[in-house]
């Protein structure tokens, strides 16, 4: 069965090239733009894997990652934070909220897509 991702960051550019590298590795894929949007879309679409920003219009990513933690349907998803957020402060709170990975922005997308299929066990 595929994976399925959805990745959650307002910044176009990372979203085209994780896109991009996601869909080429065969995994399922939605995008959201917002917190909002994205709890929407994890209701809807039940990814495997969040690749979840920070900084983002509506609803911040750590507000998204606590919602997500705290709803008993939803506690397989894993989550990976992606962030320029990162400050040791962030960093602790992020894990402390429930992330299994923190990846601080610029990243390598050779890194990513290894994280992804570490997290996913593959």
């Amino acid at each position: 069965m595929t994976k399925k991702i959805l990745i959650v960051d307002d910044e176009i550019n990372i979203v085209i090239s994780m896109e991009f590298l996601i869909k080429q590795a065969g995994y399922e894929l939605e995008i959201a733009r917002n917190g909002e949007e994205a709890l929407e879309k994890v209701a809807a679409f039940e990814p495997d894997l969040i690749l979840l920003d920070v900084m983002m219009p509506k609803i911040n990513g750590f507000e998204v990652c606590r919602r997500v933690r705290k709803n008993p349907d939803w506690q397989g998803i894993k989550i990976i934070m992606l962030t320029a957020k990162g400050r040791e402060v962030e960093v602790a709170k992020g894990l402390a909220l429930g992330v299994d990975t923190y990846i601080i922005k610029p990243f390598s997308t050779k890194e990513l897509m290894a994280e992804i299929k570490h997290i996913l066990g593959e």
